[in-house]
């Protein structure tokens, strides 16, 4: 399971702020709607990700070298031309238009030139990697907080060997406890978010056709 924050750093007006108001000019900000649909691919994802790390338009020969790398778990310098032109084709044809649609991106398809729109750079979207059996951090948080509540009542009732803990040496494993996954969780989300200095933050499982194009094509070579 992905789940996906949003965090809208510029502030602006709602629909009904705009209905009397401005001309043909952009609308202020991005709607959530547009965000999830253009979050919903995996390439699009890798698309935001590369040009928020970039933080300047690129080509969109340049941007379908780095998106077939990050499928594929490779080095940019190990995209063959079958994989670069295959995430190309579905790039210039599909995801780019769409999310230009959605002004998520600016793309000129005569120069093949994308950029961010002003609406992304004002979003900072984190990306939250959750495996089907493992827990949520909400989750994590609720049964924490369950498992001190239950440590404190034990020891306020007088049950032993509970009791023989002062009520400081509670407050103190609990603050320290909560510090500790509060600072780990905080630089996960650092690295979860898209535009980060590392590579996106998704597991990558290569699929096995593009695989099975690489390795034909080092054979050639």
């Amino acid at each position: 399971m992905v789940a996906i924050a949003a965090d809208k750093g510029g502030t602006g007006g709602t629909d009904s702020d705009n209905s009397g108001g401005s001309d043909g000019s952009e609308s202020e900000s991005l709607s959530t709607e547009a965000v999830f649909e253009t979050l919903s691919s995996q390439r699009r994802r890798y698309t935001l990700h590369y040009l928020k790390q970039r933080q300047e338009p690129v080509t969109v020969r340049d941007l379908s070298e780095q998106v077939a790398a990050w499928e594929n778990g490779i080095d940019r310098e190990s995209v063959t031309p079958k994989l670069r032109k295959r995430v190309y084709t579905a790039l210039h044809q599909t995801h780019l238009p769409k999310m230009s649609q959605l002004e998520v991106i600016e793309y000129d398809s005569d120069r093949g030139v994308v950029g961010m729109t002003p609406h992304v750079s004002q979003l900072d979207i984190y990306l939250d990697i959750v495996p089907s059996d493992d827990l949520p951090w909400s989750q994590f948080y609720l049964g924490l907080g369950a498992v001190f509540t239950a440590l404190v009542t034990v020891a306020v009732l007088g049950i032993r060997p509970f009791d023989s803990v002062p009520g400081f040496g509670y407050a103190l494993c609990i603050a320290l406890t909560v510090s500790s996954i509060g600072a780990y969780h905080t630089v996960r989300d650092r690295r979860s978010r898209l535009g980060g200095n590392d590579d996106p933050v998704e597991e990558i499982v290569p699929p096995l056709e593009s695989r099975e194009i690489a390795d034909s094509a080092a054979a050639d070579d």
